[in-house]
């Protein structure tokens, strides 16, 4: 059987050595771009059947509407989000397969890094013993025993990242729209609404999706709920907060750091070498001139088990899509009559 030619958009030399590695009993042609899926890029698609894109590729209508006249029919994206597809403009023309989930431990695992990082100061002091200044004046941080730790999502990633916390001697309160009270018998926590959390928590862990209802949920309004010197992680979306009001609440100390492995901007940064560049970004320069803030580049989830979940289930889904098999892992929507508003539902 002739293989089946694939193009990838925004290929690193890492993905490409996965996808080497893992490809080769798939019966597939892989072609490599390092350039991301932007509306310059789409017509390099005709001729291809199977796209393979990433979280910070741009999936709008003139993208879409490129792809579809080139004939594509499948849409693999190598990542659990899907917010940078407009599924309006999709309507059925092609179908969208995505990995729902790779390595939890990964993500879980860094954002307890990332608390611990900022509860001890460690990225200060990395940086100064490196310019041998070892003076610790400055440098005093506190312990996370006893802390309330407020989780907002409480799924896969968020029960283990709750299993770490309680190790260390923590206080758990969550909210999640839909909670599970069996697991929080089990894990040890307390499911509370909104208020309550923001009002009670030292430490606030962001592990829920970006939904219409979540998107800037973290602003003004809710910041000025939260106790005074609050700590604020970040690893699930960056729109979850809106990075103006955090600015904001930075300078006047009503949240005491922010550790932030995802920005709302993040698609012309994240992921690429800027070191040779001015940031053009106002507020994620000022972002990155806090002392107490840590910026790191979405890289929660890079780990050996997690891309290799991601490569075998990438390849996997195009497996299937070739061999006529149900696509499990299908992005299913639907829009309404108008075609103005679509509504995930699987």
């Amino acid at each position: 059987m002739e293989n089946k030619k694939v193009l990838f958009f925004d290929i690193k030399s890492y993905d490409k050595e996965f996808f080497n590695k893992y490809g080769k009993d798939y019966n597939i042609e892989m072609k490599f771009l390092k350039g991301k899926l932007t509306e310059e890029t789409a017509p390099l698609t005709k001729g291809y059947e199977i796209v393979c894109a990433f979280a910070n590729d741009t999936i709008n209508k003139k993208v879409i509407d490129i792809m579809a006249e080139n004939g594509v029919k499948l849409l693999a994206m190598r990542c659990a989000g899907y917010n940078n597809i407009s599924f309006k403009d999709i309507n059925g023309r092609f179908k969208v397969v995505r990995v729902p989930a790779y390595s939890p431990y990964s993500i879980a695992e860094y954002t307890m890094g990332m608390i611990l990082t900022m509860s001890r100061k460690i990225h200060k002091a990395y940086v100064r013993t490196r310019e041998g200044n070892f003076s610790i004046n400055g440098l005093m941080g506190y312990d996370l025993h006893g802390k309330t730790v407020g989780i907002i999502g409480a799924g896969k990633i968020a029960q283990i990242l709750i299993q770490i916390l309680k190790g260390f001697g923590t206080k758990v309160i969550a909210y999640d729209p839909y909670p599970n009270y069996e697991k929080a018998k089990e894990l040890g926590f307390e499911f509370v609404d909104l208020d309550t959390l923001y009002k009670n928590s030292d430490i606030i862990s962001l592990n829920c999706p970006l939904t219409k209802e979540t998107q800037y949920m973290i602003n003004r309004n809710s910041m000025a709920k939260m106790k005074d010197g609050v700590m604020i992680v970040n690893t699930g979306r960056g729109l979850l907060i809106d990075s103006v009001d955090l600015v904001e609440a930075l300078k006047d100390k009503k949240i005491g750091a922010a550790a932030l492995d995802v920005y709302e901007e993040e698609a012309n940064y994240f992921f690429e070498d800027k070191s040779d560049e001015v940031i053009e970004d106002d507020i994620l320069g000022r972002l990155l001139s806090f002392h107490n803030v840590l910026i790191t580049s979405h890289q929660a989830y890079f780990t050996k088990e997690a891309v290799e979940a991601i490569t075998i289930t990438t390849l996997n889904n195009i497996r299937d899509f070739i061999d006529g098999k149900p696509l499990v892992n299908e992005v299913k929507y639907i829009c309404d009559k108008d075609d103005k508003n679509c509504k995930i539902v699987g």
